[in-house]
């Protein structure tokens, strides 16, 4: 499989839940030639560092709290260092952040908010900008009593971000004010009600988006139209075998630099859903489905060249790596290294 970018990651950072067992934040090696990962750090500085986003030299993290938090952290040297203490969300368990227009934006799920956080010369996080509160609520009564923003990721484009919010089944569309910091509401996708979206990827091409959702094992088809921050659902497919028994709870989904593959992990199955996507990206269909090398897959992430694909296995407390058939698609498990209560991978 050929990516647009083919440079080796050097390092990874593996983010994970303090309060269920984990270190923090992880910093490990990465071996250029098999993709396998050797922890040289840790760094507890945080609590509950459930996600990270890496920009440059300066690592972001969620603090997974009912009072959240946000915060930065210096990785030049060998183990994490925080700039500045941890900046209050003004929102409750965020779960996901992201880079965009000078700010770290978070995803509340506990309060179904979406936070702006401005980012300082040095890397460093300044006080909320502006908080945007969604409201609604979905057919699942024990998980869509409110809303839940679980994800915000900036779109192609550059206009606008997008919030997956799981307790509305919705996708909310937002403009940011790079002066001010200021969240400007702009639209907002309904999705089928009780599908319970968690995340989106993007395709490599910039016309469609795909929603991976949690309370049902489907993922939503969706062109994105960046000119106007329309996002328009077009088809949805289901991320499980036919026959499959059980309760199952997809998380992260993630697309092939060359927009030919598609991944989906899905928990409680334990399982990483390998789908094929057709030249238009409008079409995607299941072809595989793999062990994910743990339990309980809470995020998947592709290393810079697009060869190999890692899972943050949460319950079984480790982060397991594949190497990618260029013709097929399908994971083929590598290796695994110990990270308890891990929740997420970035690579730098």
């Amino acid at each position: 499989m050929s990516g647009t970018d083919a440079r080796e990651p050097v390092r990874a950072f593996i983010g994970s839940f303090t309060s269920a067992g984990g270190r923090g934040i992880l910093t490990a090696d990465v071996d250029a030639s098999t993709g396998a990962l050797t922890v040289t750090a840790e760094t507890a500085a945080l609590a509950d560092p459930s996600f990270l986003a890496l920009a440059g030299t300066v690592l972001y993290a969620v603090s997974e709290a009912d009072e959240g938090a946000a915060a930065a952290f210096d990785v030049t040297g060998a183990v994490p260092r925080p700039l500045g203490a941890p900046v209050a969300v003004q929102g409750s368990g965020p779960t996901h952040l992201a880079v965009a227009a000078g700010h770290v934006l978070t995803a509340n799920y506990g309060s179904g908010s979406v936070t702006a956080l401005p980012i300082g010369p040095d890397g460093a996080l300044g006080s909320a900008t502006d908080v945007a509160r969604h409201e609604g609520s979905g057919p699942v009564a024990e998980r869509q009593r409110g809303p839940h923003a679980h994800q915000v990721l900036p779109a192609p484009g550059g206009s606008w971000a997008t919030a997956v919010d799981l307790g509305t089944d919705s996708v909310r569309i937002y403009g940011l004010d790079p002066a001010s910091g200021a969240l400007r509401p702009h639209g907002a996708t309904a999705l089928r009600p009780g599908t319970g979206p968690r995340h989106l990827a993007f395709h490599p091409a910039g016309g469609h988006a795909y929603v991976l959702n949690e309370l049902e094992p489907t993922l939503t088809v969706c062109r994105w139209d960046a000119a106007a921050g329309a996002l328009e659902p077009v088809a949805e497919t289901s991320v499980l075998p036919e026959g499959a028994t059980g309760s199952s709870h997809p998380s992260s989904v993630v697309v092939a630099p060359d927009g030919r593959f598609l991944w989906a992990a899905v928990r409680g199955d334990d399982t990483i859903a390998v789908l094929a996507l057709d030249g238009t990206g409008e079409k995607a269909a299941l072809v595989a489905s793999v062990p994910c090398g743990g339990r309980w897959p809470r995020d998947l992430a592709l290393d810079p060249s697009g060869r190999r694909l890692y899972a943050a296995n949460e319950h079984s407390g480790d982060v397991t790596w594949f190497d990618i058939d260029a013709e097929s698609g399908i994971p083929r498990r590598a290796g695994a290294v110990e990270a308890p209560s891990a929740s997420c991978v970035v690579f730098g």
